[in-house]
């Protein structure tokens, strides 16, 4: 696969010094589920705006990765997520990263493209890139990291490489909508929400 790498545990200094110089970065994660307490991480997916693609396998019953950590919780690196809520959640849980700064394109989404109700990131990147993704490996087993399948690193890797492209394209239609600012401020809030989240309080601002 062109421009895609895979690690073990952590990133290499080498990756990291070059994830490091970019204004941008994509990110995504696989898990065994939807829990983060239960659920384990297995894999992190990163790409740059060149389009290289990095996946770091996440051993079972690790609880750091040190490179890693300073490439999430670099201040001068955006971090793009699709539904970044889960995946900061995850990230936190299983190797006490804090992410931040994040963009998150399905609130960008929703906040910029109120003429439909489809924004899953199939959906997204097949309107504003015209690339259909293969989603069959979304729930298929990611925990067996040493033996992942071909279409599970495509699948892997597809989850990412479009997102800096999304994310740019959003930006200018939440800035054109004059939404820009509104979605910063919810980008600010995950953090928090994310904490509520892994509490487990639901609800929190209902009646």
């Amino acid at each position: 696969m062109e421009d895609f790498q895979v690690c073990d545990r952590d990133l290499s200094d080498d990756t990291l010094s070059h994830y490091l110089q970019a204004s941008v970065i994509a990110v995504d994660t696989e898990t065994m589920g939807l829990l983060p307490q239960r659920d384990r991480l297995c894999l992190v997916q990163l790409c740059n705006s060149e389009g290289k693609v990095t996946a770091i396998r996440i051993a079972k019953g690790q609880t750091d990765a040190v490179n890693l950590k300073k490439l999430l919780e670099a201040a001068n690196v955006l971090k793009v997520f699709h539904f970044a809520r889960f995946d900061i959640a995850t990230l936190r849980y299983n190797l006490s990263i804090h992410v931040d700064p994040v963009f998150c394109t399905k609130i960008a989404s929703k906040l910029a493209r109120t003429y439909t109700q489809r924004h899953g990131l199939k959906d997204v990147v097949q309107e504003l890139e015209v690339v259909e993704l293969d989603k069959s490996s979304q729930s298929s087993d990611w925990g067996n990291a040493t033996n992942l399948s071909e279409a599970q690193l495509n699948y892997a890797a597809n989850d990412v490489r479009y997102l800096i492209s999304v994310q740019k394209k959003l930006t200018e239609m939440l800035k054109r909508e004059e939404r820009l600012e509104l979605a910063q401020e919810c980008f600010r809030c995950l953090p928090t929400i994310v904490s509520l989240d892994l509490l487990q309080f639901k609800d929190l601002f209902e009646h």
